[in-house]
């Protein structure tokens, strides 16, 4: 059964397909660290479930090559990476705003 997306309303109508098909195209492993799906994590020992991520972090953008099947930890690392990212030029923003007025 495939993971549900956070914000449903921005994946298209055909989301579980292609989830399935991406998690398929990679084997049933995780593109970055090797973990089959529905095997224990070789570094954690947890039950693997294999997600879809969208590498530019655009929901919408469901081309081949912007979709990855992930294991959720490189996953949530995948993701943190892009977040604190964001956070940073965030603040950088606010900080330009306070000195520059």
């Amino acid at each position: 059964m495939p993971v549900k997306p956070e914000n449903r309303h921005r994946y298209p109508a055909d989301w579980a397909a292609i989830s399935l098909r991406i998690r398929a195209r990679e084997k049933n492993r995780c593109k970055f660290c090797g973990a089959r799906n529905h095997e224990p994590n070789p570094e954690t020992g947890s039950r693997v479930v294999l997600t879809v991520a969208h590498l530019n972090q655009i929901p919408e953008d469901c081309r081949e090559e912007n979709l990855a099947a992930l294991c959720q930890r490189c996953h949530l690392r995948y993701d943190a990476l892009d977040r604190a990212k964001l956070i940073e030029e965030g603040l950088e923003r606010r900080r330009a705003e306070v000195l520059h007025g």
